[in-house]
């Protein structure tokens, strides 16, 4: 009874806090919904762009209200990709926008997100319109991003970190020593190291080299890239970042970093002087997105982007993950409509479950054979993502794409000893047939293994036997590409896994080619969901114990969310196991 009593009470507080939250979030939204009436302004002339990419940079952003908690009422802050590149096209013609400001010390969005709005920003620079940078501190990544200005300025005591790209990964296998799990692993593949830290206390070497090179490519594009600009050889660039040359402040501008050592206000002086307005005229680009463009027609003819962004699930999906029922059915209707002349498929994935990569798969082969398929892939594009935009008519990725990792593996654990050793838990069994209690609760026999190696070795046929068909090579040639290793996009265009280089407005130009539209109009897909359903929804689906644990420090998500995802319902996958970001 007490029990009950218990569960009562701790139900109506649910209630009470959940109905507290609605009232918060309604409040948020009409406050705004006002916000953004209010913006509604015509441009000041004589105005600044202020680019901060401090906000999250995303493919497409969720609803701002998931994240809210007991101790955290503040709305998520995401900025989607697409959304910053519009702004930028949009003032490269905007009158009065004179000038880009840049002002981020943290970029906080992918290696191949960042080289595709620096490339923008390279568009937005051939107007004659000026670009200043200015920051506190550069991260690595900001400074790549900042380096296409005309100007670069640092604070006197501030500095550069310019030392090169590492990669540090953490390996499991003695905590699993520990817990007495025995994690029985199946794979296909010498580079198909998603496995390896629940096996090995450090890297392989085949996976070492992979990762070596790979890193290597991004580098030696980033460097190129910032000497490029900034009138360095690259010798001088990679020089200086293995001898930490850029100690101080002094170091950035005696080496040609930076064109001067100053305050903030000196800064925004200086922007002042860029125009005959007495006052600096600075819009941010959420207020300049309320901005409108100049009128275009409005065209039958629409391409869609279909947005496929996370973990590859089965069933259903949402901003953060790929559903295979939730992706299958945005590309059938995007078939299905008479008025969408061309598909680009946008993959943001590392892979994920093979089964559901399979799916999505067979309805990216009907929609190539009715209208253009044009795969466009953000800061990687692996394993299953790959699965999934093999059959494309062309693909396009970054230099800074992560892509490849052809591969499969699946994980079983064996738990019999953590139950027993741990909580002095045993387990017995009743089976009508030999094999109907193979699980986790017990040490898998050689046949049991054999069997389930020969379905992942199928499953690797059937994935290199697809990949050769969509970009017509032998099996032999992509087995040799394949085996699970990862490919920076430079050397993938190298050995024929994907087409062109370019981010997401390349892909769908070259989808408007292919379908030979001069004036069309964009549409997104999947629908987002309503969000006042989708908070309702989440508040149902969310304990107060998960409400209340997203509060807490040492708890690190980033750190687990590799584990939680490889260890998911579909033991069979095909996904890499890690994500390289830059800082």
């Amino acid at each position: 009874m007490k029990q009950f009593i218990k569960n009562i009470f701790s139900t109506l507080i649910g209630i009470l806090l959940s109905f507290f939250l609605i009232v918060i979030i309604f409040i948020g939204i009409l406050s705004l919904g006002s916000d953004l009436e209010s913006d509604k302004k015509t441009i000041k002339a004589n105005s600044i762009l202020k680019i901060d990419l401090s906000n999250e940079v995303v493919e497409r952003a969720s609803n701002p209200f998931t994240s809210l908690s007991l101790m955290n009422l503040e709305p998520k802050k995401q900025i989607e990709l697409k959304t910053i590149l519009d702004n930028i096209e949009k003032a490269k013609k905007d009158k009065n926008i004179i000038a880009i400001y840049l002002y981020s010390p943290i970029v906080n969005a992918g290696l191949s997100k960042t080289e595709e709005i620096r490339n923008k920003l390279l568009e937005f620079k051939k107007t004659g319109k000026p670009i200043i940078s200015y920051n506190e501190v550069y991260s690595t990544k900001s400074y790549y991003l900042s380096s296409v200005a005309n100007k670069i300025f640092l604070n006197p005591q501030g500095g550069v970190d310019h030392k090169g790209m590492s990669a540090t990964l953490m390996f499991f296998r003695g905590l699993f020593e520990k817990l007495n799990i025995d994690m029985q692993i199946f794979k296909y593949g010498k580079f198909k190291s998603a496995v390896e830290p629940f096996t090995l206390d450090k890297m392989s070497n085949d996976n070492r080299i992979q990762l070596q090179l790979m890193l290597n490519s991004f580098n030696d594009n980033m460097m190129d890239s910032i000497a490029n600009q900034r009138k360095l050889s690259l010798e001088k660039v990679q020089k200086d970042a293995d001898q930490l040359t850029l100690n101080s402040s002094k170091d950035c501008l005696e080496e040609g970093y930076v064109d001067g050592l100053i305050y903030e206000d000196q800064v925004e002086d200086s922007l002042k002087s860029l125009s005959t307005d007495s006052k600096l005229n600075l819009i941010s680009l959420n207020n300049y997105s309320s901005v409108k463009g100049e009128k275009k027609e409005i065209s039958k003819n629409k391409i869609a982007i279909i947005y496929a962004n996370g973990e590859i699930i089965s069933g259903k999906g949402d901003e953060s993950m790929i559903g295979s029922k939730t992706t299958s059915e945005a590309i059938k209707k995007a078939r299905k409509d008479k008025n969408v002349k061309a598909i680009v498929l946008r993959i943001n994935s590392p892979g994920g479950s093979a089964l559901a990569s399979d799916v999505i798969w067979r309805e990216t082969t009907l929609a190539k054979q009715e209208k253009p398929l044009v795969v466009s892939m953000g800061d990687y594009a692996a394993s299953g993502g790959y699965y999934i935009a093999c059959a494309a008519d062309k693909i396009v990725a970054n230099p800074t794409t992560l892509t490849g990792s052809i591969g499969v593996f699946g994980m079983i654990p064996n738990m019999k000893e953590f139950y027993k050793k741990n909580f002095g838990i045993t387990v017995d069994t009743v089976n009508t047939n030999k094999y109907s209690d193979m699980g986790i609760s017990r040490k898998m026999t050689n046949f049991e293994r054999n069997k389930i190696q020969k379905t992942i070795e199928d499953i690797y046929r059937e994935f290199i036997t697809k990949v050769g068909q969509g970009r017509d090579m032998s099996i032999i040639a992509v087995d040799e590409i394949g085996q699970g290793r990862i490919w920076s996009g430079y050397d993938a265009k190298k050995i024929g896994l994907i087409d062109i280089y370019g981010g997401l407005e390349k892909a769908i130009s070259t989808a408007a080619e292919l379908a030979e539209l001069d004036n069309f109009r964009i549409i997104s897909l999947p629908k987002k969901e309503d969000p006042i359903t989708q908070i309702i929804n989440d508040l149902k689906q969310t304990s107060l114990s998960n409400m209340l644990i997203k509060d807490f420090d040492f708890i690190n998500v980033k750190d687990i969310i590799t584990i939680k995802a490889i260890t998911k319902s579909d033991k069979i996958q095909a996904r890499i196991p890690y994500i390289i970001n830059l800082k």
